[in-house]
């Protein structure tokens, strides 16, 4: 699997380029389509999640953007998919952290695509490992973060974790920087060009884990 990151610029403006490229995926961060407004999208005012459709047919490949979504007021952190020229979904940021502007939404998925199953981290999403076993569980092939501006070492940190945990690949697409981590924790990729690709062979490891543990008595009845 091979994806291509856009660190900076809109979705529109990386379009307007006349893109050449033959990734599997292509992902850009919050700054691919950036306010995203509900009402202004279905009255047909905007055409950002269309915008998105539509390059993902032009290019062939699977396109994943991030964006505020603004639905009746409530603001979430999200991140639309795209495939064959239709949107696949918007996954939802599920964990809203303290005083937030931003709600936690209920969209975790798997995309089952042509290049492969992705899951999908948006932004807070990357400092909770559960949610990346959820999605490994659902037998994701990779799991594609969208994050805002890296500002210390602790996203990367988290995503290492995440990929060790959950036993697969992480790669980010944050603000001026993509990187990726490999199932054993360690960082395979570090990039902060405004475009770059990382290729892996997608791996599906599975371990059986016994532990020992107190509690889960059930008493046998003799009744019936």
């Amino acid at each position: 699997m091979k994806i291509h990151f856009v660190t900076e610029g809109t979705l529109n403006e990386y379009w307007d380029g006349a893109p050449q490229t033959a990734a599997d995926v292509l992902v850009f961060g919050f700054n691919g389509l950036g306010e995203v407004d509900y009402g202004s999208e279905l009255g047909g005012r905007t055409s950002k999640l269309e915008d998105a459709a539509i390059l993902s047919r032009e290019l062939g490949c699977v396109v994943i953007a991030g964006c505020y979504t603004d639905s009746c007021g409530i603001k979430r952190k999200s991140a639309a998919v795209a495939e064959r020229g239709r949107i696949l979904g918007v996954s939802d940021m599920l964990s809203a952290l303290d005083e937030s502007d931003y709600k936690s939404g209920g969209s975790l998925r798997v995309y089952d695509t042509a290049a492969g199953k992705i899951g999908i981290l948006v932004a807070e999403d990357l400092f909770f490992p559960k949610i990346a076993e959820t999605i490994s569980l659902c037998d994701a092939d990779v799991i594609v973060a969208v994050y805002e501006e890296i500002e210390d070492f602790l996203p990367q940190l988290m995503m290492r974790a995440d990929a060790f945990v959950s036993g697969v690949t992480v790669a980010m697409c944050a603000a001026g920087v993509a990187q990726a981590a490999s199932l054993s924790g360690e960082m395979a990729m570090l990039s902060p060009k405004k475009e770059s690709e990382y290729a892996f062979v997608p791996e599906r490891e599975y371990h059986i884990v016994s532990q020992r543990r107190r509690g889960f008595y059930k008493k046998r009845r003799s009744d019936f």
